[in-house]
């Protein structure tokens, strides 16, 4: 873990260096996906056969090794313990709440000129969802991903999940079920990409692929976009906590190993103006670390890319440091948020306040948790209905409208060399 402070005269190197780290695979994989999509294209079913029993030790014989049915997600669902039950269902209520929110509105009006201007939002026909089976295999994240495409409105929503030795995880089914997707193939890895970009003879494509995965899957969907569309490539995860020194220390040791715990090369960073309040913190993260059954990974995290920044003062300079980070998820655990929000541009996510730790958005808060990493969020923003929509432009003139604003046309696209374009506009003109 690096500790810094704004004061020391090599801070702005430090921190230009934390900015800047890749956290990110250094495994070449991009030949290895580029020559597993190549086959999976060219070869089918085939392929994935092959990849499955490969990489997952599971054999795709029968066609009813391939499906899992909406009935077994039903039986996971019922299953499960009713607290449980409840969570998912109180998880996917909120979400869908929040999403129905975010749907946009068609446009239809007639400017000044008299020209018929507007646009139509339309869903894609179909929605291919990864959903990881290994580490990462949270059914949050296919509540996170299949009901904003729902909301959306998109008629086929497929997942795709591999099954390591033939195991499939019941939460995850289980979330299926309160999500109402019915299809979902045991396929898992860059080749379940491949399969959903260009399609197989047993699974059709889609138009847009959406969800987490490993550096094989990220390297899939990376090369698959302009195939089909995808939500983002997404890294490590990220955490940055902006607090003060009245937080509990423990609160926030627990906030930052929320992040740690997911991979080893995920990233948790505190800014606060208090240095003896930073060391609480470093301490009570070295006592949860040695309490969590997930410590070894989170310990790894931490001791890698985690950090302390201690600034002279909050309020004006911990927005700044934000902004250049860009992360994921930013906590400001402070008595009034307000003025750090409207200061910081660049984040996946903001967690207002002491008593809004991450972890409660990673499931029933309502916002998407599949959030932009890697500083992205600097260009980029979560997961939404969007996503899983595109816009139509419409217009149209009539003979007033059209002489009014037909000769401009005619006379730029004369200036650009276009006489075509210039003729189907003159041909018009009386």
């Amino acid at each position: 873990m690096q500790m810094f402070s704004t004061l020391s005269p090599d801070f702005d190197k430090n921190f230009t260096r934390l900015v800047n780290a890749r956290r990110e695979t250094d495994s070449d994989v991009a030949g290895q996906v580029s020559s597993i999509l190549s086959s999976v294209k060219n070869r089918g079913d085939d392929a994935l056969i092959e990849y499955s029993q490969r990489f997952d030790g599971y054999a795709l014989a029968d066609d009813s090794d391939w499906i899992i049915t909406p009935e077994r997600c039903a039986e996971a669902y019922a299953g499960l313990e009713t607290g449980l039950r409840e969570a998912l269902d109180l998880a996917a209520a909120r979400i869908r709440a929040y999403h129905e929110a975010q749907m946009p509105q068609d446009r239809d009006y007639t400017d000044d000129a008299g020209v018929r201007l507007g646009a139509i939002w339309r869903p894609v026909d179909a929605a291919g969802l990864y959903v990881p089976g290994g580490r990462a295999a949270y059914p949050s994240s296919l509540l996170m991903n299949a009901i904003p495409a729902q909301v959306a409105g998109v008629e086929r929503i497929v997942v795709v999940t591999p099954t390591p030795k033939g195991n499939s995880n019941p939460l995850v089914l289980a979330a299926a079920h309160v999500a109402g997707v019915g299809e979902i193939w045991r396929v898992g890895g860059a080749h379940a990409l491949g399969a959903l970009a260009y399609g197989t003879n047993k699974i059709r494509p889609v138009d847009v692929i959406t969800g987490p995965g490993n550096a094989y899957v990220a390297e899939a969907k990376r090369q698959l976009y302009g195939v089909v569309g995808i939500d983002m490539v997404a890294g490590p995860s990220e955490i940055l906590v902006i607090s003060d020194g009245k937080t509990d220390p423990d609160w926030i040791a627990a906030d930052l190993l929320s992040q740690a715990e997911h991979d080893p090369t995920s990233q948790s960073i505190l800014i606060t103006d208090d240095a003896g309040f930073a060391a609480l913190v470093e301490d009570s993260v070295s006592v949860q670390l040695s309490q969590l059954s997930t410590g070894k990974v989170a310990k790894t995290s931490w001791d890698a890319n985690g950090a302390i920044i201690v600034v002279n003062d909050l309020e004006s300079e911990a927005p700044a440091l934000a902004n250049r980070l860009a992360a994921e998820h930013v906590e400001l655990a402070v008595d009034n948020p307000e003025p750090m929000l409207q200061s910081i541009r660049h984040a996946g996510s903001i967690f207002l306040g002491r008593m809004t730790p991450e972890a409660v958005g990673d499931y029933v808060a309502g916002p998407n948790h599949v959030l932009p990493t890697g500083r992205r969020a600097r260009f980029s923003s979560g997961l939404s209905v969007l996503d899983f929509m595109k816009r139509t432009s419409f217009l149209g003139l009539d003979e007033a409208s059209f002489a009014k604003i037909g000769p401009a046309a005619a006379t730029l696209a004369h200036a650009e060399g276009l006489p075509a374009h210039a003729k189907s506009v003159e041909l018009r003109q009386k």
